[in-house]
């Protein structure tokens, strides 16, 4: 019989039943953090599996919250990372809310020998400099005006005393609409006609990236606000590719290949359906149109481009309103990027571990 299995986790949830009276040797899971949620089939399944030795890859072993890794380690060791509950009372609540560093170093000496950490540049000697830019816009007239009052608006609402969950949630949307507002308030104004400044900046950066011969790839988190840059590509007849989470597989195959033979310079890509799985090396520029509260999902994104295969030298631009909720989100990201680093790599934010003070002071102005 065969000595390797390869299957991805969608064909492993369905054919589990084959796997009974199977004993495997060894068992590799990839892009780990695909089993983060325990109560998913993918999770379920990749753990009924008869196996001796488990490993996990991942470039991101804590997307959102510590509990994350838990979950990595209930696959790679049952038990090794105590009971979820205990876990989470004895260093999940302790290392992210109290910032206690006793109860950091413990987690440390008990992950640390059962983690290879190899960052890209010790494993691709080769691969050319990304280079990091913050291209600043600045609120002007009716976009300004807007983005001050609603702002002013969610701030009165809570610095009132609002009791548990719901006064976060509610925060948590008041800050979306903020954020809307800085990429384009037309997309949660209907009949806004004002235009935006950030849009007038990105098509500036698009027009001098394909008159100097570049391909583009524009990252926004909002699918509408692909729909709004797509319609000024039509406008300026820029050809281009966009790709959401309603492309299908198919689809968004046929748009990866030809985009590294063709001539196509933008592939507009929503962070969610893009982050992982695309090999775009044809690209040399990124432009990430807004902050996602976590770096590392942003860095998977443009990862699609600065990879194995990648020759040229690639740019990153990070569009950023200057004196606004996004420029506080990039601050968040520098603060929080230590908990991760000082536990395993990459560079995350949590937004679940905020607290209602720490998501008020995002609303302030610098």
């Amino acid at each position: 019989g065969c000595q390797v299995l390869i299957t991805s986790y969608d064909l492993l949830k369905r054919d589990i039943a084959n796997y009974e009276g199977i004993d495997f040797r060894f068992q590799i899971i990839d892009e780990a953090q695909y089993i983060k949620n325990a109560a998913t089939q993918s999770a379920r399944s990749v753990k009924a599996v008869n196996v001796r030795s488990r490993f996990a890859l991942t470039g991101t072993p804590i997307e959102n919250r510590l509990g994350e890794l838990w979950r990595i380690f209930d696959f790679l060791m049952p038990g090794f990372l105590f009971g979820n509950q205990y876990f989470r009372r004895e260093y999940e609540i302790p290392i992210t809310k109290e910032r206690n560093e006793q109860a950091l170093e413990r987690l440390k000496g008990l992950i640390g020998p059962f983690i290879l950490r190899r960052v890209k540049k010790d494993v691709l000697k080769e691969l050319p400099d990304k280079i990091e830019q913050v291209v600043y816009s600045h609120l002007e007239g009716e976009q300004r005006m807007l983005y001050v009052a609603k702002a002013l608006e969610l701030k009165r609402t809570f610095s009132q005393d609002m009791p548990g969950n719901g006064a976060k949630l509610q925060i948590l949307s008041g800050l979306m609409r903020l954020r809307q507002i800085c990429c384009d308030p037309g997309l949660c104004l209907e009949g806004w006609r004002s235009g935006s400044a950030k849009l007038e900046t990105c098509m500036d950066l698009i027009r001098r990236g394909t008159e100097g011969e570049h391909k583009i790839l524009l990252f926004s988190q909002f699918t509408s606000m692909l729909e709004v840059i797509e319609k000024r590509l039509k406008k300026e007849g820029i050809s281009y590719y966009l790709l959401t989470g309603g492309t299908s597989k198919e689809e968004r195959i046929r748009m990866a290949g030809a985009f590294q033979t063709d001539s196509v310079p933008v592939f507009l890509i929503s962070l969610k359906a893009g982050g992982t799985g695309l090999n775009l090396t044809a690209a040399d520029m990124v432009i990430h149109y807004d902050p996602w509260w976590n770096a590392a999902a942003q860095n998977q994104a443009t990862d699609r481009t600065h990879r194995i295969g990648q020759e040229k030298q690639v740019t990153v631009f990070q569009m950023i309103m200057k004196d606004t909720i996004e420029e506080n989100i990039m601050k968040l990201q520098a603060q929080k990027k230590n908990l991760a680093d000082q536990i395993i790599s990459g560079e995350q934010v949590s937004i679940g571990s905020l607290s209602r003070e720490e998501l008020l002071k995002i609303l302030s102005p610098q």
